[in-house]
Parts: C-alpha cells; sequence; structure tokens
C-alpha cells in the first residue's frame, strides 16, 4: 500500500483547487524524491486555481500543481550518483526532451517539447516532489530555505536582466512584481547607472526601492519622459527589461528608449497589442523574448553573484512579504491575487 501525503491539487476541470491526501510519487532509476520544506506562489498558479482557457489547455486532473519550491533530498534512484539524501535543493521546472534540435545544440531551455512541472505534470505543493536528476540544482548551505524557494523567479529574473552588459547603462524596469524587483537588484549589481522602475501599484514600488531601484515611478500619474529629464538624461534609456505584460508600459518603454536601445520582453500579456514598430526599426531596437530560465547557465549565474554579495541576498529575500502554512493555502492564494504583496511562501515543512 502506497503511503499518502499532503497535496494542493486540481482534483477535476473547472475552478479550485483541494488540499488532499495523494500517493507519494515514486522514485525512478534517474529521479530524486524531494521533501518540500517551502513552495513559492506564482501567477502561473493563480490561472491554474481560477481555470482560464490556459490552464484548461494545459491540466490534465488530477495533478498536483506548484513548481516553486526548496527541500531536502529523501531518496535517490540507483542510477543517480551525483546527489544524496540530505541534500538541500529547488529544480527547474522545465522538464525537456534531451532529443531535439536545441536541447542537443545546448539550448534547453528552448526545447519544443518541455514539460512544465506543476502544469503538465504532478508539482511542488505537496510533502513530496519527484524530478529527474538532471532538473534538480544542490545548494551550498548558505542557501536557507526561503532564498532556495525563490530561486525559480529569480532565475526568470536574472536570464532577464543579464541579456546585455549593463556596466554605465540607464536601466527600464516596467512591472515591480517579485520578479522585477529582483531584476532592478541585479541590474544594480550588475553596474546599471541610472535604475527606473514602474508599476501602479505604490505597494510594490516600494519594495522595488528598497532592492536598490534609483528611481520608481507611479505609471498611473507619471510620464517617463518626466523622469528622464529629472535625471538628467538626454538621450533615453540604454536597456528596457518589459516584466508586466501591459500594452500601454509596452508603449511608454519603446517610446523612452534611446536610438540602438535594448529590449528584454518577459511579461506575459492577456492579449495581442498594437506596436509602433515604425519606431522599433528606425530606432534600430533590439526585442528578444525571454522565457524561464537557460539551462544551467542562468542557476550558476545566480548562485555565484548571491555567493558575492550580502546586499544583494537582502534584497532577494525583501520580495518575500507573506508567509504560511500549507493548510492556510486559501489564504495565501487570496493575498497574492489582491496584488498588495510581494512573493507569497507557503510552508510545507
Amino acid at each position: 500500500m502506497m503511503a499518502g501525503m499532503r497535496a494542493l491539487a486540481k482534483m477535476q476541470a473547472g475552478p479550485g483547487l483541494t488540499l488532499v491526501d495523494r500517493p507519494e510519487p515514486t522514485c525512478g532509476d534517474w529521479d530524486v524524491k524531494i521533501r518540500v520544506l517551502r513552495a513559492g506562489l506564482c501567477g502561473t498558479d493563480l490561472h491554474l486555481q481560477q481555470w482560464d482557457d490556459w490552464a484548461a489547455s494545459m491540466v490534465n486532473a488530477p495533478q498536483t500543481i506548484g513548481h516553486e519550491f526548496y527541500g531536502e533530498i529523501v531518496e535517490v534512484g540507483q542510477d543517480v550518483k551525483e546527489l544524496q539524501p540530505g541534500d538541500k535543493v529547488s529544480g527547474e521546472g522545465h522538464i525537456v526532451c534531451g532529443y531535439c534540435r536545441n536541447c542537443r545544440a545546448g539550448r534547453r531551455h528552448q526545447c519544443i517539447r518541455t514539460v512544465g512541472l506543476g502544469v503538465n505534470t504532478d508539482g511542488a505543493f505537496a510533502d513530496y516532489v519527484v524530478l529527474p536528476v538532471e532538473n534538480v540544482w544542490k545548494h551550498p548551505d548558505w542557501v536557507d530555505p526561503d532564498l532556495g524557494a525563490v530561486f525559480d523567479p529569480l532565475g526568470n529574473a536574472t536570464h532577464t536582466a543579464l541579456q546585455w552588459p549593463m556596466v554605465g547603462e540607464d536601466v527600464l524596469v516596467t512591472g515591480a512584481g517579485p520578479i522585477g524587483v529582483m531584476a532592478a537588484a541585479i541590474a544594480r549589481h550588475a553596474g546599471a547607472r541610472n535604475i527606473v522602475v514602474t508599476d501602479l501599484s505604490d505597494f510594490r514600488l516600494e519594495l522595488a526601492d528598497a532592492a536598490g531601484a534609483d528611481l520608481v515611478v507611479n505609471s498611473g500619474t507619471t510620464r517617463l519622459r518626466d523622469v528622464q529629464l529629472g535625471l538628467g538624461m538626454k538621450e533615453g534609456f540604454d536597456i528596457g527589461l518589459e516584466m508586466s505584460g501591459a500594452p500601454q508600459a509596452v508603449a511608454e518603454m519603446i517610446d523612452n528608449m534611446n536610438h540602438g536601445g535594448k529590449i528584454a520582453m518577459l511579461g506575459l500579456p492577456a492579449s495581442d497589442y498594437a506596436i509602433d514598430w515604425g519606431k522599433v526599426i528606425t530606432h534600430m531596437l533590439t526585442i528578444k523574448g525571454i522565457y524561464g530560465r537557460e539551462m544551467f547557465e542562468t542557476w550558476y549565474l545566480m548562485t555565484s553573484m548571491l555567493s558575492t554579495s550580502d546586499r544583494l541576498k537582502d534584497a532577494v529575500r525583501s520580495v518575500i512579504t507573506h508567509r504560511f502554512a500549507a493548510e492556510d493555502w486559501e489564504e495565501a492564494f487570496a493575498t497574492a491575487r489582491a496584488g498588495q504583496c510581494g512573493k507569497v511562501i507557503l510552508d510545507w515543512s
């Protein structure tokens, strides 16, 4: 008889989630079984709870959700040599095929058959999660549970922010969610000159200010053109990090980029919107879409950066504003959905 565990799962198609008792996952020969200690809520999880068209196309219920986590290995498969029980780890939530052209060329983050942990397969909002060994990231001893729980979104921020050299550059971050705030902290660490963060939430702008932004701007009341003048900027922003998915934010970013400026876009829009392609062309802007993390260069970069800077560690931890026991998941989801928060963490320990 299989042992049971707590799991926050989508038990049938439709809105809602249920904290249920589900069988513990089994560990295959090339797998690692992890006792989950902390797990972070992501916008993806809110979509899955709400059950929009995207969620309906992804989930095959019954299925445990969740993909941001920190935990301790309790079992390894017989073919696993690099890891052992007791290791503290997080996991890369994109499980790739290993055989497509991109995988074989070392571009695994661009795998055409990517399977999402907690989206297409059972995830980490549970006492235990199983991952292929190649998806498991072992943490050094100085990574605490809260810090380890946000390595997935920190990876998004790192992947986006470090697309181009930042030393001496003027950087615009649109969207002060947890990833945008961490991207601002990374830009500060990487040597940017002026870092401006925009959002409609004053609560989130305060988080960005504390994380190292030079100026935070409520885009509902203040225009970026005026911000540039106030900072003594004469030619526009050199680098744009688009984290909001908001059409107006994208439009204003394009309007305020320097000629030859570079934009990395991570924020997913709710629907299609128009772009001033004439300005993109005549101002010779580079626009690059960003998805997930590079496997595993991004993981090395964020671990290395954190190891050299207590200031960056503190800035990353500061995005965590709310912590809830796993049993209080409904309050956690309500808090995340209300938006007056940074990162929300579930404690499964």
